[in-house]
């Protein structure tokens, strides 16, 4: 592979988690399998994940070479500049092809900066995509964190995937309502508990909304969260003593004006993009027979992707909102008003 030969881009999965969590221990265990051996490693530090005995031999400085086949490497300065030199370096043939990187967050990061990063910067975005945020959260002290740390309460809310570890040991009740609270928490997010003993899933990082194939079935089980979320609507909000976070849903059966949506997401996201924690949805738009998925992270929103047939066969907008300080019905009266606005009443 020469430096001038265009490579697609690299899907980027995000793995954090709180101090403690067990997302290293993950992160050590997925690097053995073998549907990851295409993979990158991009972590802080080589000790941090206790690497040693991966490790086969030492391609450059900072560049390691482990028996699955993936490459690990530390960040060097900043994310985007370590995310620069990796791809210079892929694209030059001095390190193995890869399709897809790892990015192991600190234990008190907020993945919002880290998506901002990807999706925003021009120099990354052609080259780097967004694939699954992965949040592992511990059994043991997770509520705890979650009343005292506002970083975790981010770190789980942003998360297409929780990892609940440490569930060998606490007891069955105490593993039911820590799950309950992660479900009020993000409805959208699967949640697949982990021990010791069982291998984790490497779909957690190769199939999302991404991959065509997963697609479909990935929104399909937003919107049963969606359905579940309704059904319990006394459920639809997790305060703890850093704020309130709550979840909530914005549905419209009448099909929505492109433009018109958009300029109510920019405003929405321009005056409160550091509250919006996340967004997922599934739109009906004028013109377009299929729907189109819209998801983003605070400020920032994923290119729309268009799937092929409704998931559930039922036609009409629906988005799941994770917020922080908003009052839902301010947001779902905004939304009623702007978007389902009559066209003889659109400003001009």
């Amino acid at each position: 592979m020469t430096a001038g030969t265009s490579l697609p881009p690299v899907t980027v999965n995000i793995l954090t988690g709180f101090l403690g969590s067990g997302k290293t221990s993950l992160l050590k265990r997925l690097l053995a399998l073998p549907d990851l051996k295409d993979a990158a490693v991009l972590i802080n530090e080589f000790g941090e994940v206790g690497i040693d005995h991966f490790l086969v031999e030492e391609v450059e400085d900072d560049v390691v070479l482990l028996k699955s086949g993936c490459i690990c490497c530390t960040i060097r300065g900043d994310l985007k500049d370590s995310l620069l030199d990796l791809h210079h370096r892929r694209a030059a043939g001095r390190v193995p092809p890869f399709g897809r990187l790892i990015l192991e967050t600190t234990g008190l990061a907020d993945p919002g900066p880290i998506v901002a990063t990807l999706v925003a910067d021009p120099a990354l975005r052609h080259q780097f995509r967004m694939g699954n945020i992965v949040t592992v959260v511990d059994a043991v002290n997770g509520t705890e964190n979650l009343n005292r740390f506002p970083e975790s309460v981010r770190q789980a809310a942003v998360a297409d995937r929780l990892i609940m570890s440490k569930t060998d040991l606490v007891d069955a009740g105490t593993i039911a309502a820590f799950g309950q609270r992660l479900t009020r928490l993000n409805p959208t997010a699967d949640i697949l508990p982990l021990d010791d003993i069982t291998t984790p899933d490497a779909s957690l990082f190769v199939s999302d909304i991404h991959d065509a194939e997963a697609r479909a079935g990935e929104v399909a089980r937003w919107l049963a969260a969606d359905a579940h979320h309704h059904h319990h609507d006394h459920h639809r909000h997790d305060v703890n003593r850093h704020g309130d976070v709550r979840a909530f849903v914005l549905t419209s059966a009448a099909p929505l004006d492109w433009a018109r949506f958009g300029l109510w997401l920019s405003m929405l996201l321009n005056r409160h993009g550091t509250e919006v924690l996340r967004l997922k949805g599934l739109l009906s738009i004028q013109g377009v027979d299929t729907p189109v998925v819209v998801q983003g992270v605070q400020h920032l929103i994923h290119k729309p992707v268009h799937l092929d047939a409704w998931p559930d066969g039922i036609v009409g907008t629906r988005i799941v909102v994770i917020a922080k300080g908003l009052e839902p019905e301010v947001v779902k009266r905004s939304f009623r008003a702007f978007v389902e606005l009559p066209a003889s009443l659109h400003y001009r």
